[in-house]
């Protein structure tokens, strides 16, 4: 399945300055997770920031988690060059089901707070270039190998 890049939401860089912050180490409430989201979906990377400007175009089907899955283990690490990489355990697979989803096109990350108005998007992944999903197998969205974002000095 898709290795994803990721691109941040701008309100979620801004937050990161003014006391909005996602704390991915210990983020709280229902932790970071991965949503899996339709073509019906138009990033909007400037203005959208919280998941209800996204949730409506998630997919659905049996063997998908609606607000998708948690990702455990966030770590934020410093080289000695000053090089920050995040990183988050790649989402578990949405296990093979022939009534499940076959039209993902592109995997959110988020804060869920348990309230979409308060649960901060963080990133969305490129389009995927055709529609996927669980129906014919396993779905897996793997992170690429950097992590969530790196930020040289």
């Amino acid at each position: 399945m898709p290795t994803v890049t990721l691109n941040l939401y701008d309100k979620y860089r801004e937050g990161n300055f003014d006391g909005n912050e996602v704390n991915i180490e210990t983020p709280g409430g229902n932790g970071v997770k991965a949503a899996v989201v339709t073509g019906s979906y138009t990033v909007d990377q400037n203005l959208h920031d919280f998941w209800s400007d996204v949730s409506a175009n998630e997919v659905s089907g049996t063997g998908y988690t609606a607000n998708g899955n948690v990702l455990a283990n966030g770590l934020v690490t410093v080289d000695v060059a000053g090089l920050v990489t995040v990183d988050l355990d790649d989402p578990a697979t949405w296990s093979q089901n022939a009534t499940g989803f076959s039209n993902g096109r592109r995997v959110i990350i988020y804060h869920d707070t348990g309230t979409g108005t308060t649960s901060r998007l963080i990133a969305y992944s490129a389009d995927f270039g055709s529609d996927k999903g669980n129906v014919d197998g396993d779905f897996t969205v793997t992170l690429h190998a950097n992590g969530l974002f790196t930020s040289a000095r």
